[in-house]
């Protein structure tokens, strides 16, 4: 017996919004998330800029937006920029509140991990098998040998500050501190007067988390603002892939049901951002006629390959910035590219950058050794020299 027309493993950002997309285009179809843990979402902050998305798809998330600043700036130490472009937070307490307000108790299923995956079925961790017209698999980022990856680790700490910290806007990157083993920046989004997430972020060349270290940092920081830190509300962590190269199509024939969010490798490269692609996904699925396996393997895995083949640029961008100089000189190519006027950068985030743009990007010296460079850009894609073999 059927437990449900559409199975969505794992009850994170992609499969939130692919199942409340569904719940507006589809209502009659009964779509059911499992999630391992007690809440959906997580323990995140999900966040994207306005020209990301289209006003359509701003609209259908804004029940969840908790937070929007209509400016963001960076710090650099031969640069400090205010960008007159919108940016929104998603908290994952709101994620959970609005989801399963709207989804009903009937289309979550929580404390349900699950063990194995089929195109129309799942098994359970005690043993329970659960059927379905079809399954999706959004469980989350997994390595895999068909992927070329560095990786973007962070500790965040949201912090009460006596007296207030002062922000009037986020800080999407602050490139004045320590550089080591790797670009590292400090992220600020003011939620309040007085209360501020603080996030130490590092791309680096392995997925370790020394939390430890990580407390120091952020410490560091605010005792540098003269900050008092009266409490600390909230944290969160996690490690998120940035794609050097690969081979999606292998790796996504690799699954019995298709793969969405992270686990589908649904991210901007450069920046890790996941939500924008999440956005799209519930788009495309939500308009299928038919949510049959075969139609949602077709239609995912085609939108998949279409944003890897557009992408390819920001992967070669990520293989000159990981692989050519110093690690600790990184930062160097963050600063040049934060230079460049903002309509390119707005583009850059949204994916949609033009050939010219392209062109403005690479034109003068690179920041980082030129032959180090060049042999970056030039690198074989993996997509093509099939790095899994």
């Amino acid at each position: 017996m059927k437990t449900a027309d559409l199975l969505l493993v794992g009850g994170g950002l992609a499969s939130g919004l692919l199942a409340l997309r569904l719940k507006e285009a589809k209502p009659a179809l009964k779509v059911v998330i499992l999630e391992k843990d007690a809440r959906l979402g997580g323990n995140h902050t999900w966040s994207f800029h306005d020209n990301d998305l289209s006003g359509e798809q701003r609209k259908f998330l804004h029940p969840m937006v908790a937070h929007h600043w209509p400016h963001q700036s960076v710090r650099f130490p031969g640069l400090e920029r205010t960008l007159s472009a919108g940016y929104n937070s998603i908290p994952s307490g709101r994620f959970h509140d609005v989801l399963t307000k709207a989804l009903g108790e009937d289309q979550i299923r929580f404390n349900a991990p699950v063990r194995e995956i089929a195109a129309t079925s799942v098994r359970l961790d005690d043993g329970t098998e659960l059927e379905a017209g079809a399954v999706v698999d959004a469980s989350g980022f997994k390595p895999d040998p068909a992927l070329r990856i560095r990786f973007q680790s962070f500790l965040g700490l949201e912090l009460r500050i006596a007296g207030g910290h002062g922000l009037a806007m986020p800080v999407i990157m602050d490139a004045t501190t320590p550089q080591d083993s790797g670009y590292r920046f400090t992220y600020l989004l003011p939620f309040s007067a007085d209360a501020v997430l603080v996030e130490d972020t590092g791309y680096l060349d392995d997925a370790a988390l020394d939390i430890a270290g990580l407390e120091r940092r952020i410490a560091d920081y605010c005792s540098g603002r003269n900050w008092t830190v009266q409490e600390v509300v909230r944290r969160e962590q996690g490690v998120l892939p940035i794609a050097l190269a690969g081979d999606p199509a292998h790796r996504n024939r690799q699954h019995a049901a298709p793969q969405i969010g992270l686990a589908g490798a649904f991210f901007h490269p450069t920046t890790g951002y996941s939500l924008p692609d999440a956005v799209r996904v519930a788009d495309v699925v939500a308009a299928l006629d038919q949510l049959t396996p075969d139609a949602l393997r077709q239609r995912i895995d085609t939108l998949s390959a279409a944003l890897w083949r557009d992408r390819r640029f920001f992967r070669a961008l990520n293989r000159m910035l990981f692989l050519a100089g110093r690690p600790e000189d990184r930062w160097r190519v963050m600063q040049r590219f934060y230079r460049l006027p903002q309509p390119l950068i707005e583009r850059f985030y949204a994916g949609s950058l033009t050939p010219l743009d392209k062109l403005r990007i690479l034109s003068g010296k690179p920041p980082v050794p030129v032959g180090e460079a060049l042999r970056a850009l030039i690198q074989t894609p993996a997509e093509d020299t099939r790095i899994h073999a």
